[in-house]
C-alpha cells in the first residue's frame, strides 16, 4: 500500500458561519481548538479572533454549517467570500476520504459600495451578478488529508519535507481550481482554512475477481490555465496552454499493491477558434498561423518536462474544416518529433464510423509498443517503486470529449489488463470481459467520467456514451446524442458567454480594478444592444402564421394573397438577416481584457 501523504497542519473539516451585522465569523466545530476567522462586511478584511462575539438579543445572527472556504474574490468596491455549504463523500483516494462540493454560497462583503460613485455601483452590480453563475460550478472535489492535484507517482516522489507542508503548498498550480481565490487567505497565513479544490471527476468502485477485491479509481484533473466553455475556449494561447486540458489517472489497489496509469487530453495546440454565429458548426479559423510551430513546440516541451515521452494521438477528420486543422497540426509537429515525441493521426470517423468502435483495436496495435515501453506506476506492499510511468499518451479530437473519451477508455482498459496480469490476478489470456460484473462496473466508471468532463466544458453529457457504458451503440444512445447536440447548440449560442465571463473572474484571467476601464459586461452598443434571437425567432414565426392565415382567405378575397406574400417575404427577410448577422444574436463573453 502506498504511504499516505500527511501534511503538517490539519484543515478544518466542519465550521459554523455566523452572520453578524458588521462581519462574518467562521468558527471551527470539528474538535479543533484553533482560532475563529472574522471577515469584515465593509471591506472583506480578515483577522483571527479567539472567541465568537456575543449575540445581541435584538438581532440574532444567522448561523449555517459550512465544510470549507473556497476563497475570496475582489471586485471594484467589494469583496466576496465563497464557501462550501454542502458536500458528499464519493470515495477514498490512497486511504483518505474524498468529497464533492454539492453546494456553494457566496457572501458579499460590499458595504463600502454605498460610498462609491454611481458608475462604480453599476459596474459592481454587473460583475457581482456573474458570481451567481459561479455558485452553479460543477465537478469540484477536495480532500482534507490528501493532495488531489498530484498523481500517485508524483505524490510518491515528493520529498519527506514537502509532505509536511500544508496541502495548498504541495498542490500543482495547474490543477488547483481555487488558486487565485486563495491568494488573500495565503497572504493572511490562514493555513487551516486553505482548502485546495480541483475541478474534474472522481469515480470509484470495488469488485471481486475470484477471491480478490479490486479497488479501481478514475480521477480527472482539469487545468485552469485556459479554462472555459466549448466554443469560447479553443486551441492554445501563445504560451502553449490548451483548452480543455485534462489529466486522467486510473488507480488500482489490490493485495497491498498500488498501480497508476495517467493519460492526458487537450485541444489542438496552436491558435485557432470557432466564433459562434448561429450556424450548427461554425467555421474553424486559424489565428496567426505563422506562430503555430512555436506554440506547438512550447506545448510539447511543457508536456515532456511533466510526463516524459509523449505520444500525440490526433482523432480528427482528414478532410473538411477539421482536415485543415489536422494538416496544420501535423506540419507543426515536424519540428517537434524526436525519440521522445511521436505523432499519430487516426481518422476516428472514417475508420470507426458511428457504430464500429471496436475498430479502435487498429489504433491500439499502432500504439501498444509505446504503452509497453513507458508502462505505469507500480508500488509493492512496502510502498517501494517496482515500475514507473515514463511517458504519456496525449489524445485530442475537436472538443476532446466524445471521440477522446471512447479512445481513452479503450487505452485504460488495455492498461488495466496489463496491470492485473502483472499483479497476478489475471492469467496470460484473461481479460476484463471475462468477468461480467467487473466489466459492467468498469464501463460505468468511464461513462460517468466522460459525462462529467463533458458537462463542465460543453454543458451536456458526452456523446457516444452508450458505447462506453454498454460496449455497443444503441438506438436510444443515438437519439440521446441528437438531443445533446441540440442542447450544446443552444448553450454555446445563448448561455456560454456569461458562463465564460464567470470562469474568467474566478480564475483570475480577468481582474476587476478601479484603475482599469470598468465597462460592465452587458454594456454594448449599436445593433448588438437590441439584437435578440428569441425576438427575431418570434417575429419569423408570427410572420409565417399570418402568411398562412392570409393564404387561407385568399380564395375569398385576392387582397389576402398580397398580404400572404407580404408576410412570408417579411419572415424570410428577417430569417436571412439573422443568418447573415448571426454573431450579434449570440451571447458573447464581455471580459476580453487579460489579467495584467
Amino acid at each position: 500500500m502506498m504511504e499516505r501523504a500527511e501534511s503538517g497542519q490539519k484543515l478544518y473539516t466542519r465550521m459554523r458561519l455566523w452572520e453578524f451585522p458588521d462581519q462574518y465569523v467562521i468558527e471551527p466545530t470539528d474538535g479543533s481548538c484553533g482560532s475563529s476567522l472574522a471577515v469584515k462586511k465593509a471591506d472583506g478584511s480578515l483577522n483571527l479572533i479567539d472567541e465568537v462575539p456575543e449575540c445581541s438579543s435584538i438581532r440574532v445572527p444567522k448561523i449555517r454549517i459550512i465544510f470549507g472556504v473556497i476563497g475570496m474574490l475582489k471586485l471594484v468596491a467589494g469583496s466576496y467570500l465563497i464557501v462550501i455549504t454542502d458536500r458528499e463523500c464519493v470515495g477514498s483516494y490512497l486511504g483518505h476520504p474524498i468529497y464533492k462540493a454539492t453546494s456553494l454560497k457566496i457572501f458579499p462583503c460590499d458595504q463600502s459600495v454605498t460610498n462609491s460613485n454611481a458608475e462604480q455601483k453599476k459596474v459592481e452590480s454587473e460583475f457581482s451578478g456573474l458570481l451567481n453563475v459561479a455558485e452553479r460550478t460543477s465537478g469540484l472535489y477536495f480532500s482534507y488529508d490528501s493532495n488531489l492535484t498530484l498523481s500517485a507517482q508524483r505524490l510518491h516522489d515528493l520529498g519527506d519535507e514537502s509532505k509536511l507542508l500544508p496541502l495548498w503548498r504541495q498542490a500543482e498550480p495547474r490543477f488547483l481550481w481555487n488558486n487565485y481565490m486563495l491568494e488573500v487567505l495565503i497572504d493572511n497565513k490562514l493555513d487551516p482554512y486553505l482548502l485546495p479544490v480541483v475541478q474534474g471527476s472522481f469515480q470509484n468502485f470495488q469488485a471481486a475477481i475470484g477471491k480478490e477485491i479490486v479497488d479501481v479509481t478514475l480521477i480527472a484533473r482539469r487545468c485552469t490555465r485556459r479554462n472555459g466553455t466549448r466554443m469560447w475556449r479553443r486551441g492554445a494561447d501563445s504560451d502553449g496552454y490548451v483548452a480543455n486540458f485534462v489529466e486522467t489517472e486510473q488507480i488500482v489497489l489490490m493485495n497491498g499493491f498500488t498501480s497508476s496509469f495517467v493519460q492526458v487530453r487537450g485541444s489542438i495546440p496552436f491558435l485557432w477558434e470557432q466564433v459562434v454565429d448561429l450556424t450548427y458548426k461554425p467555421k474553424f479559423e486559424i489565428v496567426r498561423p505563422e506562430e503555430a510551430p512555436r506554440v506547438v513546440e512550447r506545448h510539447f516541451l511543457d508536456l515532456r518536462k511533466k510526463y516524459g515521452s509523449v505520444l500525440a494521438v490526433d482523432l480528427v477528420n482528414k478532410h473538411g474544416g477539421e482536415g485543415r486543422l489536422s494538416e496544420k497540426y501535423a506540419n507543426a509537429m515536424h519540428r517537434v518529433i524526436s525519440d521522445d515525441v511521436r505523432y499519430l493521426h487516426f481518422d476516428f470517423h472514417k475508420i470507426c464510423g458511428h457504430v464500429h468502435f471496436e475498430r479502435l483495436s487498429i489504433l491500439y496495435d499502432q500504439i501498444v509498443d509505446f504503452l509497453e515501453k513507458n508502462m505505469y506506476l507500480l508500488l509493492n506492499e512496502k510502498g517501494e517503486k517496482m515500475k514507473e510511468q515514463t511517458g504519456v499518451v496525449r489524445t485530442n479530437c475537436i472538443d476532446c470529449l466524445d471521440r477522446t473519451n471512447v479512445t481513452q477508455s479503450m487505452i485504460g482498459r488495455r492498461m488495466l489488463e496489463l496491470q492485473l496480469r502483472r499483479i497476478g490476478v489475471f492469467g496470460a489470456e484473461e481479460t476484463i470481459s471475462s468477468h461480467p460484473n467487473f466489466d459492467e462496473s468498469y464501463k460505468i466508471l468511464w461513462a460517468n467520467h466522460g459525462d462529467e468532463i463533458s458537462i463542465q466544458y460543453s454543458g451536456t453529457p458526452a456523446l457516444k456514451g452508450d458505447f462506453v457504458r454498454f460496449g455497443k451503440r444503441s438506438i436510444q444512445g443515438i437519439l440521446n446524442d441528437g438531443w445533446n447536440s441540440l442542447a450544446r447548440y443552444y448553450l454555446n449560442n445563448f448561455s456560454d458567454g456569461t458562463k465564460q465571463d464567470s470562469i474568467d473572474l474566478l480564475q483570475g484571467h480577468y481582474i476587476v480594478s478601479v484603475s482599469r476601464e470598468t465597462t460592465p459586461p452587458s454594456q454594448t452598443g449599436g445593433l448588438e444592444s437590441v439584437a435578440s434571437f428569441p425576438v427575431a425567432l418570434a417575429l419569423v414565426l408570427i410572420g409565417f402564421f399570418l402568411a398562412l392565415m392570409s393564404l387561407r382567405q385568399a380564395r375569398y378575397d385576392l387582397r389576402h394573397l398580397f398580404f400572404s406574400i407580404m408576410w412570408a417575404s417579411l419572415s424570410v427577410a428577417i430569417g436571412a438577416f439573422v443568418k447573415a448577422n448571426g454573431r450579434i444574436f449570440c451571447q458573447r463573453p464581455r471580459l476580453n481584457k487579460p489579467r495584467p
